[in-house]
């Protein structure tokens, strides 16, 4: 497998995620930067082309999943990932051209599991992990990680003529002309509490994965929870310029992370064996979606 070219894609679109990566083993890294790298020319096939073409984008994308050989296709067979994670991602593309908007919380959390949980349920099988419990916990954790991204996006979003948050925060706000800051500073500040139930909710999750997998979701969730505190330290204003994170603090935050990854693994419980889904089986939200977030114990 060669996957220079998408480890290329993955560091110019995600700094945080390719430090992640790093941590892995080759094999489940060069299979992170294909599904990465796919993910993300999902997103720039609607973000990049005027809104009139996006629809047509996302068509093509749904043609070329249907007719495979591509390197995507076959991380997908070897590791045995549902076609429906997929079809998920492109159902938030297709929102996104379509301009949908979200009125409640509920809403909003399904779009973040198309866009988001699809990925790291994605993952989950490049990791072996198909145990049923621990997969909504990685699904919860996509969520919390969407969530964070909003927040930090709103300023680009309005540009763009999106506006991700609910409208019972922000009642008959359009995302036209100035971008209302104040309106949007405590509507920020909630979703990112709304984030960290989901974010305890992976963390539940984390102890079910492989050594190094664990070691690098860990570092992940916790960079990107980084952010979150970044815009927060800003005090959610959302023209402060976009929230990153440091490589010094990145680097400090895996070493935490290798810290909790050591003394959790070294307390991990014995367990009776559970039943895991067989190849081609998966975790999706039942057609009442607040029934899977129930689990996550958000409101």
């Amino acid at each position: 497998m060669n996957a220079h070219a998408e480890h290329a894609v993955m560091r110019n679109g995600s700094k945080s995620f390719a430090f992640a990566t790093r941590l892995l083993g080759r094999e489940a890294a060069d299979r992170a930067a294909i599904i990465y790298a796919w993910c993300r020319r999902a997103d720039d096939a609607v973000d990049e082309v005027p809104a009139a073409e996006a629809p047509a984008a996302v068509a093509r994308l749904r043609a070329e999943l249907d007719a495979g050989g591509d390197e995507f296709a076959a991380v997908r067979a070897a590791c045995g990932i549902p076609r429906m994670y997929a079809d998920a991602m492109l159902d938030g593309m297709a929102a996104d051209a379509a301009g949908t908007r979200y009125a409640t919380w509920r809403a909003l959390d399904g779009y973040c599991y198309q866009v988001a949980s699809s990925v790291g349920l994605m993952m989950c099988h490049v990791f072996g992990l198909r145990d049923e419990r621990a997969l909504i916990h990685a699904a919860h954790l996509g969520i919390a990680m969407q969530l964070t991204n909003i927040c930090r996006d709103v300023a680009e979003d309005w540009a763009r003529g999106r506006l991700y948050l609910p409208d019972e925060l922000v009642p008959g706000l359009a995302p036209s002309g100035p971008l209302p800051r104040e309106r949007l500073r405590p509507a920020i500040a909630a979703t990112l509490q709304r984030a960290e139930a989901f974010y305890a909710s992976g963390d539940r999750g984390i102890r079910d994965l492989p050594w190094r997998a664990g070691l690098a979701v860990r570092a992940a969730r916790r960079i990107y929870a980084r952010i979150g505190r970044e815009i927060e330290r800003r005090g959610c204003d959302p023209l402060a310029g976009r929230a990153v994170v440091p490589g010094w603090r990145k680097g400090m935050l895996a070493l935490g992370a290798l810290g909790h990854q050591l003394v959790t693994w070294s307390r991990r419980p014995a367990r009776a064996p559970r039943a895991t889904l067989s190849l081609g089986e998966a975790v999706s939200p039942p057609p009442d979606v607040s029934l899977f977030l129930e689990a996550a114990g958000v409101g």
